[in-house]
């Protein structure tokens, strides 16, 4: 997945969060999404330990580059054009789970207020007079 489309899929799943919901839905994605290029950077210095596709979900894949030492570094070199790909497909599928929970999820509404020409239990108004109207 290219930056082109990444950007365009995600602008549609942010449009598709309740706008009471999406400031709250942003703040949850940022803090969870991952980053291609720390990810790139980890492949460059652990890669032949799987530690970039540990960190990207793909559990599996780590653990045979890791048994591998990265496919002989074969695998090491094709995670290079690959791990950023797999980092914004990666986010994607967080953004729409996420944003599936935050659409379920609505905001509080405000508690609702008496009107001030209500009287309270005692007779008395809001406005601390009798409820009679006489001084």
């Amino acid at each position: 997945m290219n930056l082109k489309s990444y950007t365009l899929e995600l602008a549609n799943i942010i449009a598709s969060v309740p706008e009471d919901n999406r400031g709250a839905f942003l703040t949850a994605f940022q803090a969870s999404e991952k980053n291609p290029v720390v990810l790139y950077g980890f492949n460059i210095w652990l890669g032949f330990l799987g530690i970039d596709r540990f960190l990207v979900g793909d559990i599996l894949a780590g653990v045979l580059k890791l048994i591998t030492f990265g496919g002989f570094g074969i695998w090491v070199i094709v995670d290079y054009f690959l791990i950023g790909s797999r980092a914004r497909q990666k986010n994607i599928e967080l953004a729409r789970e996420m944003a599936r929970s935050f659409d379920r999820r609505s905001v509080a509404a405000p508690a609702p207020t008496r009107p001030p020409e209500q009287a309270d239990e005692w007779g008395a108004g809001i406005d601390g007079g009798d409820a009679d109207g006489g001084d």
